[in-house]
């Protein structure tokens, strides 16, 4: 069985006084029974370390450039996120994708760049509901992941897949546990057909999530645990979200 993966994912959130009160509030929840890990936003990556160094509560980004280094202000490589210790780098996500115009090539860039330096790119993929109402949703997941794939080639199964359905996102709309399941064992089964780790990766399941709908959402198949968005902001929640994914 997969053991389940919890991620928060704070976007542009956060000072130093809140993110301290924020950790201390998880930490102060004691073991967790999944994975867990916070993305934060990269000014507070070093605070993030010092105060994650001592436990098992894992920290990452929120994007990782495709470059190694050189002038390209403004960004931030997978070699200085991995020396503050760094263990994920969120990828994809649709706000970059829809908000800096992100394709999908540069998203498998990005997440190559990340396995090449010791992250493990947290992939995101994901509808919007346009295209889920024109019956496109397979069709769109699949291209997504699948120029990852390509990139990372025999390394593919080294990564985290996270869909997302973008009509779910901070809009308090859910996808129903039957929806993201079908998505799920969509994405499981074009990640069996690039590599043999495909029933070990873990799939996470974003947009909207809350310790109300979480267990549910966790229960199924092929969901192995959450990107968690605005919950992630709130330390009872996150904790009970991660309570959830047993």
């Amino acid at each position: 069985m997969r053991k389940k993966l919890v991620i928060g994912n704070w976007k542009m959130h956060g000072s130093r006084a809140v993110n301290a009160e924020l950790l201390s509030g998880i930490l102060a929840a004691g073991p967790l029974p999944c994975d867990a890990a916070v993305c934060v936003p990269f000014v507070y990556v070093a605070d993030t370390a010092v105060s994650l160094a001592a436990s098992a509560l894992r920290w990452g980004a929120q994007d990782v450039s495709a470059h190694a280094q050189g002038a390209y202000t403004g960004e931030v490589s997978a070699a200085m996120l991995r020396e503050l210790g760094c263990r994920y780098a969120i990828v994809g996500h649709s706000e970059r994708r829809a908000g800096h115009a992100e394709t999908d090539a540069q998203v498998a860039d990005k997440a190559k760049a990340a396995l090449a330096h010791g992250l493990t790119p947290v992939v995101c993929v994901g509808e919007t509901l346009e295209q889920r109402e024109a019956g496109q949703t397979e069709a769109v997941v699949k291209r997504q992941l699948s120029a990852v794939i390509h990139a990372l080639g025999h390394c593919a199964g080294e990564m985290v897949v996270a869909y997302e359905p973008v009509w779910a996102i901070g809009t308090g709309r859910t996808a129903t546990p039957e929806q993201a399941q079908s998505v799920h064992a969509v994405l499981r089964a074009q990640l069996r057909a690039a590599t043999a780790h495909a029933d070990t990766m873990k799939i996470l399941y974003g947009g909207s999530v809350k310790p109300d709908n979480a267990a549910t959402l966790f229960a199924q198949p092929d969901i192995d645990g959450g990107l968690i968005g605005g919950a992630s902001l709130k330390a009872a929640d996150f904790v009970a979200i991660c309570r959830a994914a047993r």
